[in-house]
Formats: C-alpha cells, structure tokens, sequence
C-alpha cells in the first residue's frame, strides 16, 4: 500500500484490542454524551487518581471513542450509542455514582482497522468517510465492525479533530 500522503490520508493499521470502561446511551450524540461522559470521565479520573493514592503505576487518560452498532439502520434520535476511554488491562472494577448511567468494563477488538483523521465539524464528515471507505475497498477489505470516532478535541474546539474508525477484514 502507497504511504500516506498528508496527515487526512485515510490509512489501514493494525491496532492491539483494548480494555475500555464503557457507558451505554441511546439518542442524538449530543444528549447521549451530555449524560454519559460525567459517570464515564468520574469513574475513569477516579480510578486514576485512586491507583495514585494507593502508590500504584496510574496511566494517562486518553480521549474518548465512541461506538455507532446501528448508525445506518435507524433515525439519529434513536442511535445506540456505545462510549469509552481506554483503562489499564489489569483493572477488574470500576468506581460506579449512584443515579448515574453504569460503567462497564469491556474488552474493544481491533486487529485490522482503516481509519482516518476528519478535521472539521460532523456536517463535514461525509467526503472523509467516503475517502476511507474508498481505500477500505480499493485494499481489498470490507467493513467488519461498527462506526467508530475517536475524539481528539471537544466539539466546541475551534479545530474539531475525530478519527473516524471501522475494523476490516479481507474479503
């Protein structure tokens, strides 16, 4: 495959499965996320800060990736919406808020994964998804798993930053 040209070139990776605490939403982006990222950031900050207290190995929080299972099949209000940040593969629990959505702990498969780095707002991501769902097809692979969007940088950043991501395998 032709290296990347730019830092936007879609790109086909191969990324290790990660261990995510997860929070489950189901609606519009912005509602799910206004409800979900409170209980998944306190769970998240306060595991770190506990592993800290405790005078454990902590670890740096990375952005939140978000999971669209049925983004295709049915109206935007009604999106499953899966949410998580990456957590040491060692963690067993949690800390949970009472009258918050639950934390989970999930193992997120990756293997064989074409992504690309969308800069702009999400009205604009459709000629990015297009270029990635391009060279997907062009390489030989199809689609093997949700949408999914790693957030770089708040939506309200004046350069709003996603990679949008799919697993893939051969066809």
């Amino acid at each position: 495959m032709a290296p990347r040209k730019s830092k936007t070139d879609p790109q086909i990776i191969e990324m290790p499965a990660r261990k995510m605490a997860v929070v489950y939403g189901k609606g519009a982006p912005d509602k799910v996320f206004a409800r979900v990222f409170p209980a998944l950031f306190g769970a998240v900050y306060t595991l770190k800060f506990d592993l800290k207290k405790r005078g454990l190995p902590t670890f740096k929080v990375e952005p939140p990736r978000s999971r669209y299972p049925d983004v295709l099949l049915v109206p935007q209000d009604e999106w499953t919406i899966v949410t998580g940040v990456p957590i040491p593969a060692d963690t067993t629990s949690l800390p949970q808020k009472i009258g918050s959505p639950e934390v989970k702990i999930e193992e997120w498969a990756y293997g064989t994964v074409g992504q690309i780095l969308h800069i702009g707002g999400y009205d604009k991501e459709q000629e990015s998804i297009e270029k990635l769902l391009r060279l997907i097809e062009e390489s030989g692979y199809e689609i093997a798993g949700p949408h999914e969007e790693e957030y770089l940088t708040k939506p309200d950043s004046k350069v709003v930053k996603t990679i949008i991501r799919y697993r893939i395998k051969k066809k």
